[in-house]
């Protein structure tokens, strides 16, 4: 990059800093007494002629000074050098708020508030998928004889407790086959494949135990199968109102209305985690980059997480274009690390 090239990109870096912090325009006399650019107010306007010509700062009103663009905030984001780290009392206030989670349902709304809070935007996280979750544990508890209690545990903090009606009475020494069995066929199997051979389980048994199995599989079938109403959380969506001057007209494509409908289908926001589902990566998706038109006034920082070979899922934040990118990024990096760490730890 050669010495005009790295300038024009400082100038950059300044606009769109300073246009977050203010949320107005940004002129050459303000660069100039804000920013020790080293050269005079001629070169930066000559500067800023350019970048805007380029198509990375435009002038909003006649006579204003000048806003970064979409493609502004991409080289804005592409040429972060270093994102700050969380200092250590930040670090271990979020470990020891995530690690109060007392399931894996708690540890993700937890962790979804403390990314809210931190940004100051919308936070989202998709549940474990089937794909990922393993069977750790299947536990069958007799509350008496004729009624059992199914516990299963997955890698990911997943419990699920599913109560089954036998019917008839079931003996101890039946229980204990019926117990050696589900572990043999679920245990240490991914939920799709535990699935699969529950189902199965019935065709290889006779007798009362294959009524009893034909009762247990229906129900376990049904328990780890992905449940849509429970693919998704989000937290802090009224963060938006507090920035709702960023978005277009009421009712346009990227307005805050279209924004808070688009946050209501949960394909749309799984689509726009799905982008990035590699711990310790962290993808930016800004404006009509996200593909979904509704969407186009927002920036989309997000993350996978899990465990050490194993993605769990994806989690992020949503907010409008202007947003502190670098702050972002580092809270996104973090929560999702540390979520990841607390899970790995049960």
């Amino acid at each position: 990059m050669s010495t005009t090239e790295q300038r024009r990109l400082e100038v950059l870096r300044a606009i769109v800093a300073d246009y977050i912090s203010t949320k107005e325009p940004i002129g050459s006399k303000t660069l100039v007494e804000r920013h020790n650019l080293g050269v005079s107010s001629a070169t930066v306007r000559n500067d800023m002629a350019v970048l805007e010509a380029e198509g990375y700062i435009t002038q909003p009103h006649t006579s204003s000074g000048r806003i970064p663009t979409d493609k502004g905030y991409r080289q804005f984001v592409d040429h972060i050098s270093e994102v700050k780290p969380l200092s250590n009392a930040e670090r271990r206030a979020i470990m020891e708020f995530l690690e109060s989670g007392v399931d894996l349902d708690d540890v993700l709304r937890r962790g979804v508030r403390l990314l809210a809070q931190l940004t100051r935007q919308v936070a989202m996280v998709q549940y474990p998928t089937v794909s990922a979750s393993i069977v750790r544990h299947i536990e069958v508890v007799a509350l008496n004889p004729a009624r059992l209690l199914l516990v299963v545990i997955t890698d990911s903090g997943r419990v699920d407790q599913r109560l089954v009606d036998l019917g008839n009475v079931v003996g101890d020494d039946d229980l204990g086959a019926l117990r050696a069995m589900l572990g043999k066929s679920m245990e240490g199997k991914r939920l799709a494949s535990a699935s699969a051979a529950v189902a199965e389980l019935p065709e290889h048994s006779t007798g009362k135990l294959r009524d009893v199995l034909i009762r247990v599989s229906t129900v376990l079938v049904e328990t780890l199968v992905e449940h849509p109403e429970e693919r998704l959380v989000l937290g802090g969506t009224a963060n938006l109102t507090r920035n709702a001057g960023d978005f277009a007209g009421n009712g346009f494509p990227g307005s805050l209305r279209s924004v808070l409908e688009a946050l209501e289908e949960q394909v749309i926001v799984l689509k726009l985690l799905a982008a990035s589902q590699q711990p310790g990566t962290v993808t930016v998706q800004i404006g009509e980059e996200t593909k979904v038109e509704q969407m186009r006034g927002t920036a989309v920082v997000s993350t996978g997480y899990g465990m050490p070979g194993t993605v769990l899922g994806g989690m992020g934040v949503l907010g409008p274009t202007r947003m502190d990118y670098p702050g972002t990024i580092a809270s996104v990096a973090a929560v999702a690390r540390y979520i990841g760490e607390v899970l790995a730890e049960r």
